[in-house]
């Protein structure tokens, strides 16, 4: 049996651009596509903290280090410029697998850069 996890995630982006008629996806700055472990063409997760939206679409490059996070096509209705999101990837393990995988959590500051990377998301108390 085969188990969906959470493979990555960057934490806190903020949308640079909506482009509603650019051919549908995400485009992701390279830096934080390589740093995340996201690739492109690879299904993502939207969350939109902003505006409570969630959809699922694909990532494709962004010019590297232009902090680029440009939510294009249909999509483009679901968030706007300056909202802030979380992106997710997930992917399917084994038994074996899930025991020693941990997750690529990269988290973002206002302009998309690097704050910090982490692999584990603290508990959470009442």
């Amino acid at each position: 049996m085969l188990t969906t996890l959470l493979k990555a995630k960057l934490h806190g982006a903020h949308v640079t651009h909506s482009e509603l008629e650019y051919e549908g996806s995400c485009a992701i700055d390279c830096v934080l596509l390589k740093a995340s472990g996201i690739h492109e063409y690879e299904q993502i997760q939207i969350y939109n903290i902003t505006n409570g939206e969630r959809f699922t679409t694909y990532a494709i490059q962004a010019e590297s280090g232009s902090g680029i996070v440009s939510v294009n096509g249909a999509a483009a209705h679901k968030a706007n410029p300056g909202d802030k999101l979380i992106i997710c990837s997930y992917a399917a393990f084994n038994e074996a697998e899930m025991k020693v995988f941990k997750p690529v959590l990269v988290y973002l500051d206002e302009m998309n850069a690097i704050i910090r990377i982490g692999n584990r998301i603290p508990v959470q108390a009442a």
